[in-house]
Parts: structure tokens; sequence; C-alpha cells
């Protein structure tokens, strides 16, 4: 992993680099970051950036070529070291340990570095089990960190969701980062870092990863992995700056239009037009339930924009020319004083939908709500 493959996040990228050129290595580090965001991802090139055999004094990313750049790119270079929350599987059925999902874990994060919790449990078949990092574990890692490294010039130990630690691995880790072994950085990294030990908190140097864009997901998706941008806009809207769903959701997403069928829907429920309301009903009926679930998520992140828009349109820059002609328009209609009312019409009907109502009953229904509710003036 090198910090070119990472989109956007130029300047923790350039803070990290100056970090290594200045020799400021701090021991230990916290990449802070919402599940979906580059914090993995950014822990793993400036590991790999750290040992690089061939990095020069004015170099801004890992060489690519030399033996440990391509051994990190595997995620099997021997002096680069994982510990992440487990639990017993049909495979691993007893003693748990992330030594023991070493491989799942390489196939893992080489698919796809951006992903959750939910998704590395569902990966080693966890069934509905909770993932932790056990007492055992910290037995594990004060034997791993005694011993030197064996040809890097850094041995760095990676802690995957600390904040799933048990106490007992919790003490052991803020035992270690209090009388650090020499030549060994811990990169931490958290999704909830407010759940750590403040003792913790207060012995690691922060990294801070901002969420991603709907620009910058949809710009990756459509240069990255050539998905047409009006595909990407759409799943980046859903994404809610989550780059792991984004790239979970780019093949499973159906060709659907969603933000033709809001823009005809929300013109329809405005002028009360029944009789096309009720063909509309039968496109959403062919959508199948997961794209409708989608369709009304995507509606309510419209409905936000929209609202924001009316307020300041500061509050929604950078939205594509034809969006924003709507956006504009519709929000004249959409103020403060239905706004409430029509996001809970939009939460009603994907809760419906879940639970397998009567998709066409549903949607009339929520029609003719929003109808009302849109004559309401501000």
């Amino acid at each position: 992993m090198r910090f070119s493959d990472i989109p956007g996040q130029t300047d923790v990228k350039r803070v990290l680099v100056q970090t290594v050129h200045r020799q400021h290595v701090a021991h230990a580090q916290l990449f802070r970051g919402a599940e979906g965001s580059a914090a993995l991802a950014l822990a793993l090139a400036y590991a790999t950036f750290l040992n690089c055999e061939q990095r020069g004094p004015e170099a801004q990313d890992s060489c690519g070529q030399c033996p440990a750049c391509q051994k990190n790119d595997k995620l099997i270079h021997p002096d680069l070291n994982f510990i992440l929350p487990v639990t017993t599987t049909k495979v691993v059925n007893k003693d748990a340990i992330s030594s023991k999902f070493a491989a799942d874990w390489r196939s893992f994060v080489l698919e796809n570095p951006y992903q959750g919790l939910n998704d590395w449990m569902q990966h080693i078949g966890a069934d509905n089990k909770q993932g932790s990092i056990s007492k055992e574990e910290s037995v594990q890692l004060l034997k791993l960190v005694s011993l030197k490294a064996f040809e890097a010039q850094f041995k760095v130990v990676i802690i995957w969701l600390p904040e799933l630690m048990h106490p007992a691995a919790a003490n052991a880790v803020l035992k270690l980062l209090e009388e650090p072994p020499p030549a060994t950085i811990f990169l931490l990294v958290s999704f909830s870092p407010e759940q750590l030990l403040p003792t913790i908190i207060s012995r690691v140097q922060p990294v801070v990863v901002r969420p991603y864009s709907e620009t910058e997901i949809t710009t990756f998706l459509r240069d990255q992995h050539q998905v047409p941008e009006v595909k990407a806009r759409q799943i980046a809207q859903l994404a809610e700056g989550n780059l792991g769903a984004a790239l979970a959701s780019r093949e499973a997403a159906a060709d659907n239009d969603y933000f033709t069928f809001f823009v005809e829907w929300m013109r329809q429920c405005y002028g009360y037009k029944v009789d096309l309301i009720l063909a509309k009903t039968d496109e959403f009926q062919k959508m199948g339930r997961e794209n409708q679930k989608e369709f009304l998520q995507f509606g309510l992140g419209i409905l936000r924009k929209v609202l924001l828009f009316g307020i300041d349109a500061q509050f929604v820059p950078h939205l594509p020319a034809a969006e924003q002609q709507f956006v504009s328009g519709f929000s004249r209609f959409v103020h403060r004083a239905n706004a409430d009312a029509l996001s809970q019409e939009f939460n009603d009907a994907h809760y419906h939908i879940e639970r397998n109502a009567n998709p066409r009953m549903v949607f009339v229904d929520t029609s003719l709500r929003i109808a009302e509710l849109l004559k309401i003036p501000a």
C-alpha cells in the first residue's frame, strides 16, 4: 500500500511523510477515523514508507520496488504485525488469536482496506459472534515485541480497532506504550477512540483522518474503478462518506437512476397527479426490495440537501449542474415547517419496506402524504 493508492487525504499524507524525513517518528500513533475512512489504508502506507529500502531524502512515497515494499504490499513482511479483534469460528474453534487469522486478514485487506468490523466478522465466518482482542492476545503481543526487527529498520505493530481490547490486553498495550521497546512503532487504528482508556490516548500521537466527501468518492469510483458518473454519484450519496461501503456496493448496485426517478416523483406529488403516481408505483414495485430501501435512503439524502440549500446554498457546494437546478428549485417547497414530517415519511416507508409491507401500498400512501406536506407554506 502506497500513499498514492489512497484518494485524497493530502494533508495527512504530507504530515506523515515529514515525520519520517525529520526523524520525528512517534513510537505510538493513533489513526482515528470513522468506519469506511482511510485510517487503516494510511497506517499501512505509512508502515511501508517507514521501512522502504530505497526511500530518498525527498521521497513522498515508498518506492514499491524494493523487497521490503513488495513484502509489505502482500502483508507478509516479517516486521509488519497485526493485532485484530477475532472470535472462534468453525475453522478456529478455540484459542482465537490474531495470528491464526493471518491469511484471512491478508485477503480481507487486499480486497478492500476500507471495510469495517462487521465486514471482517462475516469474512471469517463469525456468524453472530462479536469480535474482541482477548487477554490471551496480550501474551502474544509481549512475545512479539520482545524480538528484534528481523530485517527492517522498524518493527511495526498495527492494532486494528483497539477499542475492542479486553482490559488485560489494554493494560498490556498501555505498559508497552509507557516503556516502548526499541525500534518498535505502534500504529493504532480506531473507529471509536473515545472508548479507549484515557491513559492510552495520552500516550499516542493522534492522526485525524477525515471522512470522504461525495465528490471524492464519485471521482475515485469513476476514475479508478470505471463506474459511470451517474452511478458513481448515486453510490457516493448513499455511502455518506464511507468509502468501504461505496466500493462494496459498486458491483451490487443496480442500474437504477435514482435521481431521475426522485425528481419525477416529487414533481408528480407536488402536482397531485394521481394517475402518474400510480404509474410510477409500477416502476417502484419492479425495483425489488433492497433497491427500494436504497432509493428511500437516497431520497432522504437529497431532501437533506434541499433543506440545507434553502437555508444557505454554501452548505451544499459542488453539486453537479443537473442536481443543483433541481435542488435550487425544490428548496422553495422544503422548509422548516415541513422538513421533519417529510423526512419521517421517508423513514416510515423504509421501515415498512424492510418489514415486507406491500411496496405498492407503501409507495402510494407515502406519495399522497408527501403531496399534502409539500403544500404547507413556509
